[in-house]
């Protein structure tokens, strides 16, 4: 049997977490509260370092450009899953599946190249104090910052450009609440072992290489740690790093336990369930993770809150 390309015409049906009709309201409630809280979690991050001279500096610089990347990253998923359920029409166009898929990869891999850029920063930091404002000037915090974006963008634009050489049959049902790259190119009657195998090189490049940077900052930073002569010194540097690496080891932690779930499991609805862990749920805590663990973040934050209430 022969298929004809129809995707300038097509929709895709997400079918979600569940099809029990009971359990959209519950589903609906539930994502609704944590898109709330993400959004609102991670907007009085910024408004706390922007309203703050104190915190004008490169590492919150960074942590502003996660929580905006993270507003972002769940912006593009969870009000659609919303809409849809609220609708009870799981219908998206084919140019807005694509839309989503690109804008799922740049957020993702933006949320990656952050990280490293954080680790880096710390090192420079805590290995390189007296040269710490030389190397971590302006000029090169933004420069990182854009060059995380053009790489994420040119990565994204590449697999999109591949999508759309492919053809679709009359099997559109992706069982996942967005459109996520792998579940499209199944979806595919043509031959996709090309998109497979751009896939598997850029999860390999884009995860492995930042993880080894991550890795790389952080034995550097143990090792002049320990060669502190002063045990508050010591704490005092670890203390500036804490939160990052709960955050780095809520993000990689998660994804991989959804990879391995993914591999070990052979229900899509189990893995589209699985992935509500690194789509949703650390762009949650991020915020939560910041301001508990950082004195700094939390006196912040309470001055924007006298602000507020002078304010109302």
């Amino acid at each position: 049997m022969k298929f004809r390309n129809e995707t300038a015409f097509s929709e895709f049906l997400l079918l979600g977490l569940t099809e029990d009709p009971a359990l959209q309201p519950l589903i609906f409630s539930l994502f609704l509260s944590m898109y709330l809280v993400t959004v609102l979690g991670n907007l009085l991050i910024i408004l706390a370092v922007s309203s703050d001279p104190h915190l004008h500096t490169p590492m919150y610089f960074f942590l502003c450009c996660l929580s905006f990347n993270d507003i972002a990253y769940t912006t593009c998923t969870i009000p659609q899953m919303l809409v849809n359920i609220q609708t009870e029409d799981h219908t998206i166009t084919y140019t807005g599946c694509l839309t989503q898929v690109s804008f799922v990869i740049i957020f993702a891999l933006v949320e990656s190249f952050l990280l490293v850029v954080m680790s880096y920063d710390r090192y420079v930091a805590i290995c390189h104090p007296l040269r710490y404002g030389v190397i971590m000037n302006s000029r090169l915090c933004v420069l990182l910052v854009l060059v995380s974006l053009l790489i994420s963008v040119a990565d994204a634009l590449l697999h999109t450009l591949l999508l759309q050489r492919l053809t679709f049959s009359s099997d559109r049902g992706i069982p996942h609440f967005f459109c996520e790259l792998a579940h499209v190119i199944e979806l595919s009657c043509s031959d996709t072992l090309i998109d497979n195998i751009t896939v598997f090189v850029a999860a390999c490049l884009f995860a492995g290489v930042p993880l080894g940077g991550i890795i790389f900052s952080y034995v550097h930073i143990v090792s002049s740690v320990l060669r502190m002569p002063s045990s508050g010194g010591k704490h005092k540097a670890f203390s500036t790093c804490g939160s990052h690496l709960s955050v780095v080891s809520l993000f990689y932690g998660i994804s991989f336990g959804v990879y391995i779930s993914s591999a070990v499991t052979d229900s899509p609805r189990n893995s589209a369930v699985a992935s509500v862990m690194y789509t949703v749920v650390p762009q949650m805590l991020n915020p939560f993770i910041y301001s508990l663990r950082n004195r700094d973040m939390k006196e912040a934050l309470r001055n924007l809150f006298g602000r507020i209430r002078s304010l109302l």
